[in-house]
């Protein structure tokens, strides 16, 4: 049986004139399940997926970081997750 999802967020800066082939060939991988282009700091946010932590490091330093034009990555591992329905929820709570 497979535990609960670890979902990192993953802050890649890339080589500017390879943005979009990085974010593609990112998005390729099956743990990402989502890659965005961001204004600020960074260049690309990455949302990865796996069962078990010891799997991060495959995707992230073994995958992400080898991609052709990535040139470093910061990783955030969620503890919990707060979407608009569980705020939505927890708002509504003794609001008759």
């Amino acid at each position: 049986m497979m535990g609960p999802m670890i979902t990192a967020i993953v802050h890649i800066d890339t080589d500017a004139s390879m943005i979009p082939e990085v974010a593609e060939r990112v998005a390729e991988l099956p743990e990402v399940s989502e890659v965005y282009s961001v204004t600020g700091e960074i260049d690309l946010i990455a949302m990865v997926r796996v069962h078990e932590h010891e799997h991060l490091a495959d995707v992230i330093a073994d995958a992400i970081s080898k991609v052709d034009g990535v040139l470093r990555t910061q990783t955030y591992i969620a503890f919990r997750t707060y979407s608009r329905h569980d705020l939505d929820a927890a708002f509504a709570l003794g609001t008759d």
